[in-house]
């Protein structure tokens, strides 16, 4: 096998272009205002476009480690993007869609597994758990460049109430992985320069790290702080609070709609 892995274990999975393709499909029908409900639409397009970014997330994980020395990713399926590869399908699609319809709150997932023990280098460790939010990040750029290139014209409202609900669960998920908790990328940053006493002690904390940051942004005074960071980051970006709030508003279409986001029809 070559050093890249073979072409089978590259290929991108069926399971994965399944999923672009209702992303392209609902994106078409909010864009069109096709669909009957706009709300399903939207809820359909968001849903279908966050598991896209989930799977993107996880494949830069894999990728970097692949060119880092752990050739084993290929065999495992990582590089097919297929969510069902993952170590934790639970933990890595169904969870983080889950928090997203509860809260609005782009919470990361589980990982692909990883073999440390072939890489050699701390510099590749911490790029390699730096690869997944920073996918986070390129997609929130890719989403909110409408908004700063100032190129809004011709986008419908409800379309563009969608993107900026896209962008906030993105940007959300890059701060929450950056932070240095462990069992997020953030920690898997700054562990290979902790000393090893330190990351003995801190290693049975990891599973634990998620279920622990999403009970404190329940605490009033941290979820406000949280996302007072992340609609900061937005408006640097150019998208307000009230478009954000409006795609959320529309996402969540089992609720009755506030008056205030109301898309005035064609």
């Amino acid at each position: 096998m070559g050093h890249q892995g073979s072409r089978g274990e590259r290929r991108i999975s069926s399971v994965f272009l399944g999923i672009v393709a209702v992303m392209a499909v609902t994106g078409w029908a909010v864009w069109t205002g096709y669909a009957a409900s706009p709300g399903l639409a939207v809820f359909l397009f968001v849903t279908s476009a966050w598991i896209v970014s989930l799977c993107l997330h996880e494949y830069a994980h894999a990728r970097t480690a692949l060119h880092g020395g752990d050739l084993t990713v290929g065999a495992k399926g990582y590089l097919t993007l297929n969510p069902l590869k993952y170590t934790h399908a639970l933990l890595s699609i169904v969870l983080p869609v889950i928090f997203v319809i509860l809260g609005g709150l782009g919470l990361p997932g589980g990982a692909v597994y990883i073999e440390r023990d072939r890489i050699r280098g701390r510099w590749k460790h911490s790029l390699i758990s730096a690869a997944g939010p920073l996918a986070n990040v390129a997609f929130a750029i890719v989403c909110t460049a409408p908004f700063w290139l100032n190129a809004l014209d011709g986008v419908p409202l409800t379309f563009r109430f969608a993107l900026a609900f896209l962008a906030l669960l993105q940007v959300s998920a890059a701060i929450l992985n950056f932070l240095p908790v462990p069992g997020l990328d953030g920690y898997g940053i700054i562990e290979p320069w902790l000393s090893h006493r330190v990351r003995r002690e801190l290693a049975p904390l990891a599973p634990f790290g998620l279920i622990a940051l999403f009970a404190l942004l329940w605490i009033p005074e941290i979820n406000q702080f949280f996302f007072g960071v992340v609609h900061g980051v937005l408006s640097a970006l150019g998208v307000s609070d009230l478009e954000t709030y409006c795609g959320h508003n529309l996402y969540r279409f089992w609720q009755d709609t506030d008056g205030m986001c109301t898309v005035p029809a064609a």
